[in-house]
């Protein structure tokens, strides 16, 4: 029999925050003595996600074009945890001389509050955002065996699923499960830590399906591994251009996976437009152009007052679709 994490794992491993708010020292206002200098050594790009998922691969081609242009390297640091609640509020802990970031996903932003206690929970606010990144689109996928060709046979299925997410407050969990509500399926939810677990359990069976970000499934897709269903954007993804959205099959799902930088609250203004204009210039790069492209990445290269602003609206709208449902994204309903 297999093993799948649990809730209350993965539920336990946020409550960890806790302990890590109470230890950490708090960040130090002004940073560097002299932003003139910065930086003054490595800058160190921590990543709440394992090594491998998309928003990985995402920060390392940013860290190889910015290091590039700042004149010291960028290390990715893999800190995989309450997705990426533990990294985030480690970061947002340390000195702000902009010599720590963070790779922010939206979706602990917008979603994962709505799954954890308010300690647990990360604020936008606690953190300087430097630029927004990009957006990554979900796809519904099959495994083999289960016999699922369409959405359609989902739903006319009459039985329960098991369906796998990538993790418990992530747009993965909430874009399936404000679907299975609409559509009156019923399923038993397997959270994994990361996109890359969560497609290998659909692809081995474990699981019959699993919703994962579009660039990290896509490989899968075209070797006839998994089967896409259904995508989450409000068109036709032109990457699946034979895979209904979930707005074209009568379901209203305005979920995707939106990505962006950030920094202790505090660092100081010239350390953060040094950033930003690292961060740009490898935006402008054919080299950054062609990741996206390959990874299935539509840019949303936003200045940090344009992410905060979009995503809190974001959340306000993902805590309407719960209300409106009555789901309990931490399983306590």
């Amino acid at each position: 029999m297999k093993h799948f994490p649990s809730r209350r794992t993965v539920l336990g491993a946020a409550s960890a925050i806790t302990l890590l708010a109470l230890t950490a020292c708090g960040n130090v206002a002004g940073g560097a003595s002299n932003s003139a200098e910065y930086p003054s050594g490595p800058i160190n790009l921590t990543v709440g996600q394992a090594a491998g998922g998309s928003t990985d691969l995402i920060a390392r081609a940013l860290a190889e074009g910015a290091s590039k242009t700042l004149g010291q390297p960028m290390p990715v640091v893999n800190k995989p945890g309450a997705n990426g609640a533990l990294a985030t509020k480690e970061v947002a802990g340390k000195p702000a001389d902009g010599q720590e970031l963070v790779l922010l996903t939206a979706s602990l932003i917008t979603i994962t509050p709505l799954a954890v206690t308010p300690d647990e929970a990360v604020n936008i606010d606690d953190l300087d955002i430097i630029a927004g990144l990009s957006q990554d689109d979900y796809v519904l996928v099959a495994s083999p065996e289960s016999g699922f060709k369409s959405f359609k046979d989902v739903t006319d299925a009459g039985r329960n699923v098991t369906f796998g997410t990538t993790g418990v407050g992530t747009g993965s969990q909430l874009a399936q499960t404000v679907l299975f509500k609409q559509a009156n399926v019923t399923g038993t939810d397997i959270p994994f830590d990361s996109g890359k677990p969560a497609l290998t359990a659909v692809m081995g069976n474990q699981v019959e399906l699993a919703t994962i970000q579009l660039g990290e499934a896509m490989p899968q897709i075209e070797a006839g591994k998994v089967s896409p269903l259904l995508v989450f954007s409000e068109d036709r993804n032109s990457f699946l251009p034979d895979t209904p959205s979930a707005k074209e099959a009568g379901y209203d799902v305005p979920v995707a996976q939106y990505r962006a930088v950030a920094a202790p609250k505090g660092t100081p203004q010239e350390v953060k437009d040094k950033l930003l204009d690292a961060f740009q210039e490898t935006f402008k790069s054919d080299a950054y152009k062609e990741f996206n492209e390959k990874n299935m990445l539509t840019p949303k290269e936003l200045s940090g007052e344009e992410v905060v602003e979009e995503w809190k609206g974001y959340a306000a709208k993902y805590k309407e679709l719960v209300e409106k449902y009555d789901i309990s994204l931490s399983g306590n309903k």
